[in-house]
């Protein structure tokens, strides 16, 4: 248990520098989506980190269907995503088909779910905000290294 300690806090550390911002989003979503093609859905590599689903969206521009890992907060049946793109300046694409395109697909653990996204504001989004960071302190460098405030969404499923 310790061990795995010094290895979240060694990340948590790791998950601020620009090194990460800049390594990670070339190198995580390409191998998650292939460890959750490779295990049917059970498995992305992100998760040995944070909570991670795999998010489907529809592309739009292209009206194609877009697989990304995304790391999430849970609240009861819903799914929190914060669209920090690891600190870049522009937002991520899925963010931009989640606001042209609300309904979607998430994948966690192997179970696949009908979304509707929505922006989250106000007390809601602070409240979420609070949580986000408690899961992994480097969204507050992330902000800051963009310079700009991360679309929030709230994931409510369509059933």
């Amino acid at each position: 248990m310790q061990r795995m300690d010094l290895h979240v806090r060694a990340l948590r550390r790791f998950g601020r520098t620009r090194v990460f911002g800049v390594v990670m989003p070339v190198l995580a979503p390409p191998v998650d989506r292939l460890a959750h093609r490779l295990s049917g859905g059970r498995l992305r590599v992100g998760q040995l980190f944070l909570p991670t689903l795999m998010l489907t969206t529809v592309g739009r521009r292209s009206s194609q269907p877009r697989a990304t890992p995304v790391a999430y907060v849970r609240e009861g049946d819903r799914f929190a995503l914060l669209a920090t793109n690891f600190g870049k300046p522009h937002h991520p694409a899925w963010s931009a088909n989640l606001l042209a395109h609300p309904d979607a697909l998430v994948t966690v653990d192997g179970h696949p779910l009908p979304v509707r996204a929505r922006l989250a504001e106000g007390a809601e989004r602070d409240r979420l905000w609070r949580r986000f960071n408690e899961v992994w302190p480097a969204y507050e460098t992330y902000v800051q290294r963009s310079g700009r405030t991360p679309r929030m969404f709230v994931l409510e499923p369509r059933i």
